[in-house]
């Protein structure tokens, strides 16, 4: 069935439980339906023409945090072909798996842990379902340690898939268990204070990636 649910998800506006939900592991799930969660402008155009162009049902994920995200987009036709992931910034010492908002979140941070000698490679899934794994497996080939970011809550959500495939897969290339960081297991809260808490924060990210390597 050709048909393209644009929905918005995610939190960080202090919407409160109602309207701050990442549920994209719900629809992960279900076969037959491809599942898109982008992150910069470009891609959002790429990826929905190629989401209405293609002959099954896709669900795309926007995170309300990027409606006013700005960005180059190049004017001409282009597609981006749905299950290609792609490398944000490149590195040598570990892979940053993530996808979505936190893919800006995944890039700050490791701009920091540049400075403190720590070279993040950070790939941006763009779409979960296909999942680009071969993208991801060439990455922790190179980098022996992997560290997967998203903001739904940490149980239950894609990170653990992803966990297990590549715990499955290339556990011979593992130089530490790999690691999931995503939200506390909590309704989202109306408080900005305890929404910040609850969701992982750039600080978190650094925490989480530190704590890969026992630092």
């Amino acid at each position: 069935i050709p048909l393209v649910i644009w929905a918005p998800d995610g939190g960080g506006l202090s919407a409160a439980a109602q309207h701050s939900q990442s549920l994209e592991s719900w629809f992960v799930h279900t076969p037959g339906l491809k599942v898109v969660a982008p992150s910069e402008p470009a891609d959002v155009k790429g990826l929905i023409k190629a989401a209405i162009r293609d002959d099954n049902p896709v669900i795309f994920f926007q995170h309300k945090r990027l409606f006013s995200q700005n960005g180059p987009v190049p004017e001409e036709e282009y597609l981006i072909p749905l299950g290609k992931g792609d490398i944000k910034r490149p590195g040598t010492d570990i892979t940053l798996i993530t996808y979505s908002r936190m893919t800006y979140l995944s890039l700050e941070a490791a701009d920091q842990l540049a400075r403190e000698g720590i070279d993040v490679e950070v790939i941006d899934l763009r779409t979960l379902k296909p999942l680009d794994f071969d993208l991801i497996a060439e990455s922790v080939k190179k980098t022996f340690h992997a560290l997967i970011v998203h903001e739904a809550c940490l149980t239950g959500g894609f990170g653990a898939e992803i966990a297990a495939r590549i715990g499955e897969e290339l556990f011979d290339y593992l130089d530490a268990p790999v690691m999931r960081l995503g939200a506390k297991d909590t309704p989202v809260p109306f408080s900005p204070v305890l929404e910040n808490f609850m969701l992982p924060q750039k600080d978190d990210i650094i925490e989480g990636v530190k704590r890969v390597f026992n630092r």
